[in-house]
């Protein structure tokens, strides 16, 4: 038998239970944020949650071994502090540069590869794909040191340049500095551009391009007024995936850069590894990743615009 106290607490819970249920059924809402749930969870506990505690961070003192928890600006007053510490700005502007240089080679070099794969490749493209990301398969780190012994100087450039009797002296330009880490970066995310300008290419109907042929284009001009322009969400993707994780690199400037090829990440970790300061190091992490948001969006607003003008000749 169940008691009256045990129905009237029973009934409120299989009431809301049953409430919860049918809007669950009817509300197509609720069962996407229901199927989502478990990913903004781990968004939540793996990104918002770590971000926070950066900021929230970066307006504390380092105190020796000590953290002063009391609100100051004084880290970010630091960093702008152009005249008496230039080297956070100059860094981070170094670093933006760098990583457009790469962005733009990677993208150059990894163009071609796709547009082979979409249009000239008629079988067994997966095993093309496959091939393509197998060097890739390796270690980050073992890759990085393999471009510093094929830039070294008794490495295989100038040892070839040498036997060949090209050059007398090794090529000091090639490593420890800003071009050494432009090559080891550029071949480091080559792959990760070549798939999604891949997929852009091959979603491309092929109807387009015949009707462009059928009106008298040349394969240039067909390439430039219809290929190109249709692939653009995939290029701009790819910028994308390689500008905004380069800026940030600090293993590769620290590998293969030298004194001359760091980069804000250099930085940063040494703030939070031997200096011993991270409130600093968290600071100089927000300016960097404000200044990357700013770029980014700036660069969308800008090829939205120019998508909006072109649509309306």
């Amino acid at each position: 038998m169940v008691s009256v106290a045990e129905k009237t607490l029973v009934q409120p819970t299989g009431g809301l239970r049953r409430r919860f249920m049918t809007l669950l059924y009817r509300s197509e809402g609720v069962r996407g944020y229901a199927l989502l749930l478990p990913t903004l969870l781990v968004m939540i506990a793996m990104l918002v949650v770590p971000l926070g505690t950066l900021a929230l961070q970066s307006f504390w003192t380092q105190i020796y071994f000590k953290l002063d928890h009391s609100f100051t600006l004084n880290n970010y007053l630091q960093i702008f502090d152009f005249k008496q510490n230039p080297i956070y700005l100059v860094l981070l502007f170094r670093s933006i540069i760098m990583s457009l240089m790469v962005t733009f080679f990677v993208v150059i070099t990894a163009y071609p590869m796709a547009y082979f794969l979409a249009f000239k490749v008629q079988r067994h493209k997966l095993v093309w794909l496959i091939l393509i990301t197998v060097p890739f398969w390796t270690s980050y780190l073992l890759r990085v040191f393999a471009w510093k012994i094929i830039l070294g100087f008794q490495g295989v450039i100038n040892s070839g340049l040498i036997s060949l009797g090209l050059i007398d002296q090794p090529l000091e330009f090639l490593l420890y500095n800003q071009t050494s880490v432009v090559i080891t970066l550029t071949h480091a995310w080559a792959a990760f551009a070549i798939l999604p300008i891949y997929v852009s290419l091959e979603k491309i109907d092929r109807s387009l391009l015949e009707a462009a042929t059928d009106l008298g284009d040349t394969p240039r001009e067909r390439f430039w007024r219809v290929t190109f322009p249709l692939s653009m969400p995939g290029v701009v993707a790819a910028g994308l995936l390689v500008f905004i994780p380069t800026v940030g690199d600090y293993v590769t400037p620290n590998v293969v850069g030298g004194t001359s090829g760091i980069m804000i990440g250099n930085i940063i970790q040494s703030l939070f590894g031997k200096a011993n300061n991270a409130p600093l190091g968290s600071a100089v992490s927000i300016v960097m990743m404000a200044a990357i948001t700013l770029l980014v969006c700036a660069f969308l607003m800008l090829i939205g615009r120019r998508r909006w003008k072109h649509a309306e000749t």
